[in-house]
């Protein structure tokens, strides 16, 4: 499984849509644990374009501080789960880990839109 994080200066990111990498880290299903990371420039903003982007990179999840409705929808789409309402003071190994270990607190999604 492969779950991205959108981050500004390695920390989440709160809004999706406009960060400046996604950090994309690859998680066994066996051993529930991080195998590997890569981190990717995030495209142009346009509106559409990242769920498809982020599936021809193989994401299956998404883990973001806030996501729009048809965002989400679009995600969706494309067969990839959406969690929002992450704490952006996380770096993307501490939100996978804390997801990955039921720990993750999750609060209200931060986009309005």
């Amino acid at each position: 499984m492969k779950i991205a994080i959108p981050t500004a200066n390695g920390k989440l990111s709160m809004h999706f849509g406009h960060c400046e990498k996604f950090t994309v880290l690859e998680v066994d299903p066996v051993t529930n644990s991080i195998i590997a990371e890569a981190e990717l420039d995030a495209p142009p903003h346009e509106p559409g374009l990242l769920p498809p982007w982020l599936a021809k990179r193989g994401v299956d999840m998404i883990i973001a501080g806030g996501m729009g409705q048809r965002a989400q929808m679009l995600f969706e789409a494309q067969n990839i789960t959406v969690l929002t309402g992450a704490s952006g003071e996380l770096t993307p190994t501490e939100v996978v880990t804390a997801y990955l270990n039921k720990t993750l607190q999750t609060g209200a999604n931060a986009c309005d839109h």
